[in-house]
């Protein structure tokens, strides 16, 4: 019997809702999480393609449609927990794509249990994510 891998990141059903807002208006969209300024280590949302990734990002990801990145750095911080998106009343700092409805997209994270990190979805650089299987 052969099981799903471990996904590494997942999106509550009111982040999915926000993400079908901001499609409507902005068409394909993706993630980055890179620990820097602004909103420090808040999941930024941008149209697709709108944010460059590349060797020093690692795509953990899709969540709704949406490819996840994470800076190499921060991922050596997280690897070990999963992450959840969602979403939260209030206006964050950054240039995120939700900021205008009055709310923010945030990080909710938990450690992977034994059994979980046996079995881990794999992680691609962002040079090399689009040459991933199923890509």
């Amino acid at each position: 019997m052969t099981t799903e891998p471990t996904p590494r990141v997942l999106v509550t059903a009111a982040a999915e809702a926000t993400i079908d807002l901001l499609r409507d208006e902005h068409g394909p969209l993706m993630f980055h999480q890179s620990g820097g300024c602004c909103d420090g280590s808040s999941p930024m949302c941008f149209a697709a393609g709108e944010f460059r990734v590349g060797g020093n990002d690692v795509w953990l990801g899709q969540i709704h449609g949406c490819d996840f990145f994470m800076s190499a750095s921060q991922f050596e911080y997280w690897k070990h927990t999963q992450l959840t998106v969602d979403v939260t009343k209030g206006r964050g700092a950054s240039f995120s794509l939700e900021i205008p409805l009055g709310v923010r997209f945030l990080i909710r994270s938990r450690l992977f249990t034994e059994e979980e990190a046996t079995n881990m979805a794999p992680v691609y650089d962002g040079e090399e994510y689009q040459d991933r299987p199923g890509a």
